[in-house]
């Protein structure tokens, strides 16, 4: 069970109504802050959010590694000490060392601009129109999806007037566009959010086909209706023109996984208390 972070709670001895005399012998009780290897991690008061505690957990896991390894000097507080540019560069460079990424092979190139070759696809741009169900603050967001699929279905039957799509975005499009029957005109990858952007350009079944897609597309902004007018196709650049831009790409994935298993290989080493870096995606080394 994770150790609470919050900086203080009030402990009553006694029945502990507000009713009752004893409630005025209520006394602080100062909770045990999140801590690696017994150094706190934020001062008595603060409760840094889970993000920012993750980040501080990670950079005392590399500090003590430091010390260990006799690169940085002992710390004598109680508390994790913030790190400086010198400290950084330390441990930037004790990582580096530790952690090896090979260079991807002239194979594994291929392989991957096999498999992925949409991505590389350039001057593609689509005509789109869009209804979009905004999630906003308070919003049901279940219910607005059951709402975006109902509208979805009607316009996916095949007798569906041609003009419906329009007026079913001024009538319901939380976009702009709506009074343009929520015409976005022609984009290309770099004009709409990566999300939109992956669903109708980089995926396999984005290069053909036009006509209102058969799934909502859920993007930062909500639930879009994507109907797709006309598409130029573009040109698929050969290897050679993509090879250096792939062989990056595959060493800073190479980089990530070793940066992955080598933080995991320090917190399980390290006594870890009020902060679960079991469940983080990635270590946050900066």
């Amino acid at each position: 069970m994770n150790v609470p972070t919050t900086a203080a709670v009030t402990a009553f001895q006694g029945c502990g109504t507000s009713a009752c005399q004893c409630a005025a012998t209520a006394t602080p009780r100062e909770l045990p802050s999140a801590s690696i290897n017994g150094i706190a991690l934020h001062g008595p008061g603060q409760c840094p959010d889970t993000a920012t505690l993750r980040e501080l957990a990670y950079a005392e896991l590399l500090r003590q590694q430091a010390v260990l390894q006799g690169l940085l000097p002992r710390h004598t507080g109680l508390t994790a000490p913030k790190l400086g540019e010198p400290e950084r560069q330390v441990i930037e460079a004790m990582v580096d060392a530790e952690v090896r990424t090979p260079q991807p092979t002239e194979d594994e190139g291929r392989r991957y601009y096999e498999a992925h070759q949409p991505q590389f696809v350039v001057g593609q741009t689509l005509h789109v129109r869009h209804i979009l169900f905004a999630v906003t603050p308070g919003v049901n967001v279940q219910a607005l999806s059951v709402h975006a699929e109902r509208a979805l279905l009607e316009l996916s039957h095949k007798g569906v007037h041609p003009e419906r799509f329009a007026r079913l975005a001024v009538e319901l499009s939380n976009c702009p566009t709506s009074a343009q029957g929520g015409d976005l005109g022609w984009i290309g990858p770099d004009d709409c959010a990566p999300e939109l952007a992956t669903e109708l350009f980089h995926l396999q079944h984005a290069q053909t086909g036009t006509g209102v897609q058969p799934r909502l597309f859920h993007t930062r902004f909500g639930f879009h209706i994507v109907d797709v007018l006309e598409r130029r196709s573009g040109r698929l650049p050969a290897y050679e023109e993509v090879r250096e831009r792939i062989a990056v790409l595959l060493a800073l994935q190479s980089r990530g996984r070793g940066l992955h298993q080598y933080m995991s290989l320090l917190v399980g080493q390290a006594l870890v208390e009020g902060v679960d870096l079991q469940s983080a995606d990635s270590p946050l080394v900066q």
